[in-house]
């Protein structure tokens, strides 16, 4: 299908970044679109003339995601929210600070997913989650951020899985975004790599960063085009969507 009217999504971490990428994206493809933040999106609702629904909520919080896909039955659900790392060596991190990321995107992972699974959301319905190109490449600068983003492709894996084994007819993908100072992560951190590097930060980037824009196509294409429901992993770059095997 070409348009998305008649879908209901939740877009979970939406009022900035890559997240608000994705969120205009899908209602300006007919989409009713809820909007889990625990900040202030109030201005997300005034840009898109208030076809956006905001629910203000802790994401991380275990009963969070059961109530809200009991309450809103979504058929697209879409997971990006997250925590900034600090910018720092290893040897300057402390715990705490390295495992941020743990504690944030891999515990929000964790919690839709299984709530996913639970329900379970009816057959048709597509589950995306944000990782990270980090993933594959690693982050130097930024504590367990690369390793936490892994953990969450193969939770996706994992739940693609356990989905396929109970015949639930969900389709799990997972998005690994080139670093852009367009997201809410990628922005001090393109500079700090790029210093790290000697260059200067288009040099590092070689090319327009991606936008937020470039992730709602690829969340979008993802939704309609049923003929990459086989897989689940995608690197995606200004050139678009590349599958993934497992463990590539």
């Amino acid at each position: 299908m070409s348009g998305l009217a008649g879908t209901t999504a939740i877009v979970v971490g939406a009022s900035r970044g890559l997240g608000r990428g994705i969120v205009e994206a899908l209602v300006g493809a007919g989409a009713h679109v809820h909007a889990v933040s625990r900040g202030d999106a109030s201005d997300l609702v005034d840009a898109t003339g208030g076809r956006v629904e905001v629910i203000n909520a802790d994401a991380a919080q275990p009963a969070v995601p059961e109530r809200i896909l009991r309450e809103v039955r979504p058929n697209v659900v879409v997971l990006n929210a997250g925590a900034t790392p600090q910018v720092a060596s290893l040897q300057d991190q402390t715990w705490e600070a390295f495992s941020v990321n743990w504690n944030a995107d891999v515990k929000i992972a964790f919690e839709w997913l299984r709530a996913v699974l639970s329900q379970p959301l009816a057959q048709g319905s597509s589950v995306i989650t944000l990782s990270s190109g980090a993933a594959l490449r690693g982050s130097p600068l930024s504590g367990g951020y690369a390793g936490a983003k892994a953990m969450v492709r193969l939770l996706t894996e994992y739940a693609a899985q356990d989905a396929a084994r109970a015949k639930l007819g969900i389709r799990f993908a997972t998005l690994l975004p080139m670093i852009t100072p367009e997201g809410g992560v990628g922005r001090e951190f393109v500079a700090a790599y790029a210093q790290r590097q000697g260059r200067t930060v288009e040099q590092f980037l070689g090319g327009p960063p991606l936008a937020p824009s470039d992730v709602g196509a690829a969340v979008l294409r993802l939704v309609r085009d049923r003929s990459l429901d086989k897989q689940v992993a995608f690197w995606l770059d200004r050139s678009g969507l590349t599958p993934l095997q497992q463990g590539g």
